[in-house]
């Protein structure tokens, strides 16, 4: 697929002869003229949910005049510049319908941002219009002048910058990749698995509902639990009260109360941390982990559709495809580190499984040799809190959500010199009232971008944490660039203002790890969208997010702002040093389980021996091989692993960021974690430059040599920082 997709924006190319007309849709909020209409994110069309069809129908417009323009074989710099813009003129669409699918309330909305999405979609990967005598084809990704004015580009590298040379490769890498190169039919083929694809990953569609992530809100599984008395108070609000009718020794029907425990993830998290019944998590585990059966066939589909691409395009298999691109290079590559990653970890893992099997033992959970899956959250939650004497509610009273908030405010500030001031959403630019919107500012460079909050859960809202981008920052002149705009989206209970909403320590740190994507979007300052922000190779993209989660267990970030909701006390240093002694203590174990997750994604979209690939049995055995725990017969967890569908043979990112990330800490941030010197070196070495640079280059330039390690012809992170951290050196 053309990377030019993965990018979003406003048509901006000034031509005379090619004239931006499509920017009178696209006026930004970031300086609102008084209290005017406006549409969803600043972008006039979308005032209504109709507007969607005339914002793609615009975008394919514009995009068409751009390809005839860029067809006439223009200078190598206009050719980029051109092709920069389709990408910002179509991912304007992709992200906003997007964004929409994922957080408006309004169904409505839903549809036309789903349908949007599905054409533009169509509309890159094939588009077919009939014609009184034939049938015209147009692949955006796979159209051949494009494709043959970007090699014009690459030869006439000498008038292109730095930057535009990078973007000339990259851009004909991808339409290679896209399948450029094949024979019509082959083409077609591979047009139609995508297209495919696309659907099966799609969250709700108007054509098929069964799909993957539909599949899981469709048939979260539940499990009924009598008596009532079996779930502790705390966790009855999850549930809801159900009776029935119970006949006793004299005969005498009663009814009997107990709670229907609906085991979707966030519910059943709570269950198993919580509940002391063993049945009760046993039922609520096995329930859980065996839902939702009908993705066992989803998954086949996908594997099946990426595998097909894969050989059709000359690669062994789909993860080859899919990291040839990455630092990692190949798979053999990947399997290599997490390889290392698993035997490194395991003694120190199996040491931590003993450890709570013996509690289990001591505190009369069971017979030392019969520790269960649906055992780990509760008894190692309980040594935490036995080992630490900490309280969970005690924690949260020093984290309200609104200092919280604060908080990310003082880091950038403290770091980078950038403040973040609330200003008013015009009328229809927000999706919802809870939105907040915020401007960011620099004292010398003036306004730098836009960030939406939109923190709260709510009914039919994506249930997790992401950072969604709305449009990224691009240079349309000497004096002019266009501000990246992103939404952070978060789950956080409670309602905006309200002194009730206080955060886990873990839900701070996901806080702080998305703040890490969208300060990687707001600060980055590439010449093109295409390489804004995040916009980078995968194995590189999640270590900013990472880095910014060590900001939230630094004592010296934390005491800035995280006080008591009553009393205004400031977080005690003791209770921090207890919070991180309880993150060490089963540190291996966790780390285990993402080498396992990781493990999966790589060997499903590996070789395929069979066809269908027996899922369960490979889940099951590269859990013997690299867990220190068992896997039940029955379940199957990955079902509900929707990374298989965003990651595809790339989830091994996640620790190699962890590794970069800890090297970073260490080398550049621990002595002063909060000093503009930091802030300077994160920023011009590495941020500001988003995919603009080597990944390799900016790692080393930040970090230092040892930061990574060439591995038959790829890259690997160097491990030996995570392994001190970890007291594994």
């Amino acid at each position: 697929m053309l990377t030019l997709i993965r990018t979003n924006g406003k048509a901006v190319l000034r031509r005379p002869s090619l004239p931006p007309k499509f920017l009178r849709h696209l006026r930004t909020s970031v300086a609102p003229e008084k209290k005017q209409q406006t549409g969803l994110y600043g972008f006039s069309l979308l005032k209504s949910p109709r507007g969607f069809q005339r914002f793609v129908d615009e975008a394919i417009e514009r995009s068409d005049e751009l390809v005839a323009f860029i067809s006439g074989m223009p200078s190598a710099p206009e050719i980029i510049k051109a092709m920069d813009e389709i990408s910002d003129t179509v991912c304007s669409v992709v992200d906003s319908a997007e964004l929409c699918r994922h957080t408006h309330p309004d169904r409505e909305f839903l549809e036309e941002a789903n349908k949007a999405s599905m054409r533009i979609n169509e509309y890159l990967h094939v588009r077919i219009v009939l014609c009184p005598n034939q049938c015209l084809r147009h692949f955006l990704n796979t159209n051949e002048n494009l494709y043959n004015a970007v090699i014009k580009a690459e030869r006439e590298s000498h008038l292109l910058s730095e930057e535009a040379k990078r973007a000339a490769y990259y851009l004909r890498i991808d339409f290679e990749r896209g399948g450029i190169h094949l024979a019509a039919e082959k083409l077609d083929r591979v047009n139609q698995l995508n297209i495919n694809i696309a659907l099966l990953c799609r969250e709700y569609n108007i054509v098929c509902l069964a799909r993957f992530n539909a599949n899981i809100a469709a048939d979260p599984g539940h499990v009924d639990i009598y008596p009532a008395s079996r779930i502790p108070k705390q966790l009855r609000h999850l549930m809801k009260p159900i009776s029935h009718a119970k006949t006793s020794g004299s005969k005498d029907v009663t009814q009997e109360k107990g709670f229907r425990i609906v085991t979707e993830p966030s519910t059943l998290s709570s269950v198993l941390q919580w509940a002391s019944d063993a049945e009760v998590r046993k039922l609520a585990y096995i329930q859980g982990n065996s839902v939702p059966h009908a993705n066992l066939g989803v998954l086949d589909k996908l594997i099946a559709a990426r595998h097909e691409i894969a050989q059709i395009m000359g690669y062994k298999t789909y993860a080859e495809f899919s990291i040839h691109p990455n630092m990692a290079s190949k798979p053999e590559v990947v399997m290599s580190f997490l390889l290392e990653m698993s035997n490194m970890i395991r003694p120190k893992a199996d040491e931590e499984f003993k450890k709570i099997r013996d509690f289990k033992g001591k505190s009369g959970g069971g017979e030392s040799g019969d520790l269960e899956p649906w055992d780990e959250a509760y008894f190692t939650g309980l040594m935490k809190s036995s080992a630490y004497s900490l309280n969970s509610s005690v924690i949260a009273s020093y984290f309200p959500l609104q200092q919280c908030i604060e908080g990310l405010k003082i880091l950038a500030e403290s770091l980078f010199g950038a403040t973040f001031h609330a200003v008013p959403v015009a009328p229809g630019e927000s999706w919802h009232p809870d939105v907040l919107k915020m401007s960011v500012y620099h004292p010398e460079e003036g306004e730098i971008g836009i960030l939406y909050l939109d923190l709260h859960s709510r009914r039919g809202k994506y249930p997790g944490c992401a950072h969604f981008a709305i449009k990224g920052g691009r240079r349309l002149s000497e004096t002019e660039y266009q501000l990246p705009v992103v939404a952070l989206v978060c789950n956080f209970p409670g309602s905006p203002g309200s002194s009730t909403v206080k955060l886990n320590h873990w839900e701070l740190e996901t806080l702080f790890h998305e703040f890490g994507h969208a300060l990687h979007s707001l600060l980055s300052r590439s010449d093109y969208q295409h390489f804004s922000g995040t916009r980078v190779v995968l194995d590189l993209a999640e270590t900013p997010s990472n880095l910014f989660e060590y900001f939230a267990w630094d004592y010296r970030v934390l005491k800035t702002f995280a006080r008591h909701y009553s009393t205004g006390e400031t977080i005690p240093e003791k209770l921090v040093e207890s919070m991180q002694g309880a993150k060490k203590m089963f540190a291996a174990t966790e780390l285990q389980r993402q080498i396992f997750y990781a493990l999966i994604d790589q060997e499903l979209f590996g070789e395929q021996l069979s066809s269908p690939l027996d899922t369960i049995s490979v889940v099951a055995e590269l859990k013997k091989q690299h867990t220190s725990w068992r896997h039940v017969e029955g379940t199957h967890w990955h079902t509900r692993f929707n990374h298989l569908l965003n990651y595809g043979a790339g989830y091994y990112s996640y620790l190699y960021a962890r590794c970069f990330a800890s090297t970073i800490w260490q080398n550049i941030c621990e002595k002063d974690p909060m000093s503009l010197a930091t802030g300077t070196a994160l920023r011009e070495k590495f941020l500001q430059h988003g995919g603009a640079k080597d990944p390799a280059e900016l790692l080393k330039g930040l970090a230092g040599e040892g930061i990574l390690k060439n591995r038959d012809g790829g890259i690997v992170p160097d491990i030996t920082s995570l392994c001190e951290e970890m007291k594994l050196a």
